[in-house]
């Protein structure tokens, strides 16, 4: 059975100019070359700092912009190839939740005029749109007899479930959601999280979850990938990757969550520096300028993202690394789990 949505080498490059129509003179390295695949009523993380580019994966994914390079299949189809007409048909089985639930809604339009242009746009649910409007108000745990407000009448939490019912209004296969509970607060976070979930189970979705907060990831998430200036430098499923993450970068993000316990100590993994220019990207490996365990290799060759038992890297030494969660990190890790699956079942209840 092929995977839902596959990637093969996904290339972004932003030109920059002068001017407007002035002549190319650097292009920014927004993604390199990244790959991957997702199965139906599986979540796949991207995860990594602001400005690695995930957001633009997600965004590339469903040709909101155009891939300077790669391949992108979702269910058989590839996206690359296919005409303006084409795309809108199978945009209706491909939505996005997007980060800031309070600019992602038209101010102008009532909640049931937000779920209703969806449906009017891909001819759906004839005679009855505004009945589904309802169902779907329902589906996301808020009564139908909100739909005549306006957005200014939610709070933070409501807005996002309604651009949750918003994209499942035209019952898609895959939803990419940016950062879709990055706005909240840790328990309105876990009530949003848990109705993905939920929605995932009822509806055998398949999500591209966009975040920072490692502690969701390792609730939400069945697979994660980790990105830097562009790439993905580890991927794996989400148990092995929190038990031995093999990548310096990765092992530096998991170090850095934090603890909730004063009196409990931890080994931290700093990282020196900032991270370089997507203008201007290091030769070899991108991540060399702040890694601890650079050599001379890693300036002269990028290093391939390799599979070694169900779990890729691409370090050409990682192999010489201590591969786990730094000393002291997995209690650290444990207690930010604890608080936030508390949280998730107050927020059940």
């Amino acid at each position: 059975m092929s995977a839902l949505l596959r990637v093969e080498n996904l290339v972004k490059h932003f030109p920059i100019r002068r001017h407007l129509f002035g002549r190319q003179t650097a292009v920014v390295h927004a993604v390199d070359g990244v790959s991957f695949s997702i199965d139906s009523g599986q979540t796949m993380a991207l995860v990594g700092e602001s400005g690695c580019g995930k957001s633009t994966v997600g965004r590339l994914l469903l040709r909101l912009l155009d891939a300077t390079a790669g391949k992108v299949w979702f269910d058989g189809k590839d996206l690359m190839t296919l005409s303006p007409q084409q795309l809108r048909s199978t945009r209706r089985e491909m939505q996005m939740i997007f980060q800031d639930p309070y600019s992602s809604l038209n101010p102008r339009m009532t909640v049931q005029q937000t779920l209703v242009e969806p449906l009017a746009l891909h001819g759906l649910a004839d005679g009855r749109q505004r009945e589904r409007a309802a169902e779907l108000m329902d589906l996301v745990g808020l009564a139908p007899q909100y739909l005549q407000r306006y957005p200014h009448e939610f709070s933070g939490g409501q807005r996002q479930r309604i651009g949750i019912a918003r994209a499942l209004a035209v019952q898609p296969k895959l939803i990419v959601c940016d950062e879709p509970v990055s706005a909240l607060d840790v328990s309105i976070q876990a009530q949003v999280v848990n109705l993905l979930q939920d929605l995932q189970r009822q509806l055998g979705l398949a999500y591209v979850f966009i975040a920072h907060d490692l502690a969701v990831v390792k609730h939400i998430a069945s697979h994660v990938a980790v990105m830097y200036l562009g790439r993905i430098v580890e991927y794996a499923d989400k148990r092995r990757l929190f038990a031995e993450p093999r990548h310096p970068y990765t092992q530096a993000l998991l170090s850095a969550i934090p603890i909730p316990e004063p009196g409990l100590k931890r080994e931290r993994v700093l990282l020196q520096g900032d991270v370089p220019n997507p203008i201007e990207p290091p030769s070899g490996c991108g991540f060399r300028t702040r890694c601890p365990h650079a050599r001379e290799l890693c300036t002269l060759q990028v290093p391939e993202l390799k599979s070694v038992v169900d779990h890729s890297v691409a370090c050409h030494f990682w192999q010489g690394l201590e591969s786990r969660v730094p000393v002291g990190q997995g209690p650290a890790l444990n207690q930010r789990l604890a608080q936030l699956q508390s949280a998730f079942r107050v927020a059940r209840v």
